[in-house]
């Protein structure tokens, strides 16, 4: 029997490279996302829609279907942009798509795979979930508020049969990779490797690379004596 997934945001970058990986091993495949799709495959239905968009429920809902329930649902869909205080119109934007549409997500996911009695969801955050920045900080605290939702959902769900599953990665080398400084970045076929092991092992954190995160507690921590 083939799994049922759908991923959100899967056209380029993490989700897409994810989508094809998981059609190679017969995985039946619904994506969502705001641009048409390259995959053409019998086991593969794109819908282009924006999180953000009226009708992006009513596409959830028209996948959702209790008698053959969705088995993984992977939210990749994340926008991210380095402050401009003279013009701040992308920052509703960011905690729209970034935080708001995965809980649209899980809204409408996640009592259909508690109605089957089973069901993981993957979200992808990111290690700037827990510092301050200058730069963006719409990304950051969205990811912050995006980890936590996640991470407490894990813990509620887990003895109902439902997996939860934050992944926090460090530098990826996609279009979100903004900063002046990226170190120890990741390939997106990197990243892959990671997610493929979320979901092999369903952890409720899963942090890549893990030798980022004192680099980022001493990041904070600098930070903070600042203020």
């Amino acid at each position: 029997m083939s799994i049922k997934a759908l991923i959100i945001g899967n056209s380029d970058g993490i989700g897409l490279a994810v989508t094809r990986i998981l059609l190679k091993k017969k995985w039946d495949i619904t994506g969502i996302s705001r641009s048409k799709s390259s995959i053409e495959d019998p086991l593969y239905k794109h819908i282009v829609a924006n999180v953000q968009d009226n009708n992006y429920v009513e596409h959830l809902k028209s996948i959702i279907d209790d008698n053959k329930p969705i088995d993984s649902c992977i939210y990749c869909a994340g926008i991210g942009e380095l402050l401009d205080p003279s013009n701040m119109e992308k920052e509703t934007e960011i905690f729209n798509v970034n935080l708001i549409g995965m809980v649209k997500t899980v809204t409408h996911v996640i009592p259909s795979m508690l109605r089957s009695g089973k069901g993981h969801f993957i979200g992808l955050s990111s290690v700037a979930d827990e510092m301050l920045s200058s730069e963006a900080p719409s990304y950051h605290a969205s990811k912050a508020g995006f980890s936590n939702y996640l991470e407490s959902l894990a813990l509620h769900l887990k003895p109902k049969g439902v997996f939860v599953t934050n992944v926090r990665f460090g530098f990826v080398d996609t279009k979100m990779a903004k900063s002046n400084i990226k170190p120890f970045m990741m390939s997106v076929d990197q990243a892959v490797i990671h997610l493929l092991k979320c979901i092999e092992k369903k952890p409720a954190r899963y942090t890549a690379p893990k030798i980022i995160i004192p680099l980022i507690k001493f990041r904070d921590f600098i930070l903070r004596l600042s203020l």
